[in-house]
C-alpha cells in the first residue's frame, strides 16, 4: 500500500486493495463513534457504528471522489443506519423527560447547572418531539459537530434547506424550554420607524 494522503485517495485504492479502506475507518471511527454514543447507549452505539462502516466498505464505489473528506459521507451513513434504531432513542429521551429533576445539594455559584438540570425533562421531551428531519441536522451540528455544509452533504439536501430545518428545530426548542423566541431571528424583527 502506498501512502496515502485523502480520504477519497484511500476509497479509491481500496477498490482493488480493500485493506487501504482501514485508513478511512482510523481516521473517522472516533468522531462517528462519538456521535452515536450522544444519541445511543454504549452498547447501540457500538453496534450502529460497525454497521456504519460496514455500508461504507459496501458502498465505497459509490463514494464521490472529488471529495477529499469522507466525514460528512460517513455522517450521512450513520444517521441513516440510526433510524433502525429510532424507536429505542425516542424511548430513551421519554423517559428522560419523566424523571424530576435532581433535588441534589448544588454549591454556591452553580445556579446556572441548577437550572439546566430543572430543564433536562422538557429538553428531552422537545427532542423527542422533533420531526427527524429537524432532529437529523440538530443531532449532526451539536453532536457530530458537523458544519451547516458539511450537513447538507451528510443529509445530501440543499443548503438553504440545513439552515430552515436547524430555524425550526431551535424553534420548537426554544418554545418546549418555555424561552422567549430569539431577538435576532429575523421572523422576530419587526421594522420600527
Amino acid at each position: 500500500m502506498s501512502t496515502i494522503q485523502t480520504d477519497s485517495e484511500a476509497i479509491g485504492e481500496s477498490l482493488t486493495e480493500p485493506r487501504a479502506f482501514g485508513v478511512v475507518f482510523e481516521r473517522h471511527f472516533d468522531r462517528v463513534h462519538g456521535y452515536l454514543r450522544r444519541r445511543f447507549d454504549d452498547q447501540r452505539a457500538d453496534e450502529v457504528t460497525a454497521q456504519t462502516f460496514m455500508v461504507a466498505f459496501d458502498q465505497r464505489g459509490r463514494f464521490d471522489r472529488e471529495r477529499r473528506d469522507a466525514g460528512p459521507w460517513l455522517f450521512g451513513i450513520a444517521n441513516n443506519v440510526a433510524y433502525s434504531h429510532n424507536r429505542h432513542e425516542l424511548r430513551e429521551l421519554k423517559t428522560i423527560a419523566a424523571l424530576p429533576p435532581d433535588g441534589g445539594v448544588w454549591p454556591d455559584g452553580v445556579e446556572g447547572r441548577l437550572d439546566a438540570e430543572r430543564m433536562r425533562g422538557r429538553l428531552a421531551e422537545g427532542l423527542a418531539g422533533l420531526p427527524a428531519e429537524e432532529a437529523d441536522v440538530l443531532r449532526l451540528l451539536v453532536w457530530a459537530e458537523l458544519n451547516q455544509a458539511e450537513i447538507a452533504e451528510a443529509l445530501d439536501i440543499p443548503l438553504g434547506t440545513v439552515k430552515s430545518r436547524l430555524s425550526r428545530a431551535r424553534r420548537r426548542l426554544r418554545g418546549a424550554l418555555g424561552l422567549a423566541a430569539d431577538p435576532t431571528s429575523p421572523s422576530n424583527t419587526t421594522n420600527r420607524s
